[in-house]
C-alpha cells in the first residue's frame, strides 16, 4: 500500500471514528454515513494519485455531509408526518374525533413529550375538547383555563407563546411546586378565526427546536382546518334536524332518534316509549288571530314544555300542532305518569293573546311503549299517532293506550280526569 493510499485510509477511519463516537447521532443515520465513508473511501482508492485529501478536510466533508443528509431526512420525515396528519385528520367531520385525533399526533412530534390538551374556541367560550397523557391517559382534564394563564394568553396575542421553564413562569405561579419542563402554547387559527388552543407540555425545560416547531406548525394548521370543517358539519346538520318554528327537533331528527332509541332497547332489552300528543284549540288561534301568532304560541308552547321535561327525554315537533315525546327505558306505568303532567303543564301555561283574550287550548296524547304495542320504530309510532287520534276523536284532553302487536283490539285505556 502507498502512502498515499495509506493515508487515505488512516483520514477515513478517522472520520468514522469521530462520528461513531456521536451521540447525537442516531444508528439508522451512523450506518448510512459508513456507507457514505466506504464509497469516498473506494473512490479515493481508484483516483489515488489525484486525491491527497487531509485528514481534517475528509472529516470536515463527511461531517457536513452528515448535516446534509440529516437536513434531508428531517424534510422528509416532516412531509411524512403532514400527509400522515392530513389524511387522519380529514378521515372524519366529527369533532371529537377529529380533537382526538389531533392530540395524538401531537405526543409523536416532540421528545419527551408528557401531555397534550385542546381547548375547543366558540363564540368567546374555551371548552375542554381532547387530551392524552404520555402515560397512556386519554380526555382527563387537569386543570381549566384561567384568564390569566397561558391558554387564554395564547388567545389574547393570537401567537404561539413558549414557556421554557414553567416553574419560573407567571403563567403557573399556583401551580404544585413539583411542576417542571416546558410548555409551547399555539393558536389553533382557521383565516382570522381562533377555533381552539392547544397546549403540548414537555418533561424537560429549554426551547423547543425548529424542527419541532415547524411541526407544531403544520399540525395546528391542518387541525385548525379540521375543526372548522367538523363545526361548519355539525351546525349544517343541527339546521337540518331542527324545526324552524319552534327550534325543536324537527321529523327527521325524530325518526333518527327513534331508531337509536330501538336500537338501544333491542340490544339490551328494555322499553322505550312514545307519546303523541296534539294541542287542543289551534285551529281557533289560526282562525281568530293568523297564522304568525299561531306560530308564536307553538313557539311558546313547545318550548315552555320542553324546559319541564326531564334530561333523558326527546321532545321533537312532529309537525303542525302535533308533539311527539320519547322516553328511554320507560314502561307503560312510567309513560302513563309523565304524560298525566305534560297534559297538566296546560294548567300553568298561559299565553298573551292580543287584547286580553283568552281561548281555552289543552293536550290530547296517545301513548305507546315497545315491546308492547309494536316491534319496529315506524309501527311504534303509528301505533302512538293511533292512540291520539282516539283521544282527539273521543276523550279530548286526555290520553289513550295504544292496542296490542296481536291485532286484537285491546281494552282502550285513559285517564279519568
Amino acid at each position: 500500500m502507498n502512502d498515499t493510499r495509506k493515508r487515505t485510509v488512516n483520514t477515513f477511519a478517522r472520520a468514522w471514528e469521530v462520528i461513531s463516537q456521536d451521540e447525537t447521532i442516531s444508528s439508522e443515520e451512523k450506518r448510512a454515513i459508513l456507507k457514505m465513508i466506504q464509497a469516498l473511501a473506494e473512490a479515493a482508492d481508484r483516483s489515488s494519485e489525484t486525491i491527497n485529501p487531509s485528514p481534517k478536510f475528509v472529516t470536515q466533508d463527511v461531517i457536513s455531509r452528515h448535516s446534509l443528509l440529516a437536513t434531508v431526512k428531517h424534510q422528509a420525515d416532516e412531509l411524512d408526518a403532514l400527509k400522515r396528519i392530513s389524511l387522519n385528520l380529514t378521515s372524519s367531520l366529527d369533532l371529537q374525533e377529529v380533537l382526538d385525533t389531533v392530540v395524538v399526533e401531537a405526543m409523536g412530534l416532540i421528545r419527551n413529550a408528557r401531555t397534550v390538551h385542546i381547548f375547543h374556541y366558540e363564540h368567546g367560550i374555551l371548552e375542554f375538547g381532547a387530551s392524552l397523557s404520555s402515560d397512556g391517559a386519554k380526555n382527563i382534564p387537569i386543570w381549566s383555563p384561567r384568564k390569566n394563564g397561558l391558554t387564554y394568553s395564547v388567545i389574547q396575542n393570537s401567537a404561539p407563546i413558549i414557556v421554557e421553564d414553567m416553574s419560573e413562569s407567571q403563567f403557573y405561579k399556583d401551580s404544585p411546586a413539583d411542576l417542571m419542563g416546558s410548555i409551547i402554547g399555539i393558536p389553533l387559527k382557521f383565516k382570522n378565526d381562533i377555533v381552539g388552543v392547544m397546549n403540548l407540555s414537555r418533561t424537560v425545560k429549554g426551547h423547543f427546536t425548529r424542527s419541532e416547531i415547524r411541526l407544531i406548525n403544520l399540525l395546528a394548521e391542518q387541525a385548525a382546518v379540521a375543526i372548522y370543517n367538523a363545526n361548519l358539519y355539525k351546525r349544517v346538520n343541527q339546521l337540518a334536524n331542527t324545526d324552524s318554528i319552534t327550534g325543536l327537533p324537527n321529523r327527521r331528527a325524530l325518526d333518527e332518534h327513534l331508531q337509536e332509541e330501538w336500537n338501544y332497547a333491542s340490544h339490551n332489552n328494555t322499553h322505550f316509549a312514545v307519546v303523541m300528543m296534539d294541542m287542543d284549540g289551534f285551529k281557533a288561534v289560526n282562525d281568530t288571530f293568523g297564522h304568525k301568532l299561531g306560530d308564536e304560541l307553538l313557539n311558546s308552547l313547545f318550548n315552555f314544555l320542553a324546559q319541564k321535561t326531564r334530561s333523558s327525554d326527546f321532545l321533537a315537533r312532529y309537525g303542525g300542532d302535533e308533539l311527539t315525546l320519547v322516553m328511554r327505558g320507560a314502561d307503560l306505568a312510567a309513560a302513563e305518569t309523565v304524560t298525566q303532567k305534560m297534559l297538566d303543564l296546560m294548567q300553568e301555561f298561559a299565553f298573551p293573546f292580543p287584547e286580553g283574550k283568552r281561548l281555552k287550548l289543552g293536550l290530547s296524547a296517545g301513548i305507546a311503549v315497545y315491546p308492547i304495542h309494536a316491534e319496529n320504530p315506524s309501527d311504534l309510532l303509528r301505533a302512538a299517532d293511533s292512540a291520539l287520534y282516539h283521544a282527539k276523536k273521543y276523550y279530548r284532553g286526555r290520553y289513550v293506550i295504544a292496542k296490542g302487536t296481536t291485532g286484537r283490539l285491546a281494552p282502550i285505556r285513559f285517564n279519568s280526569r
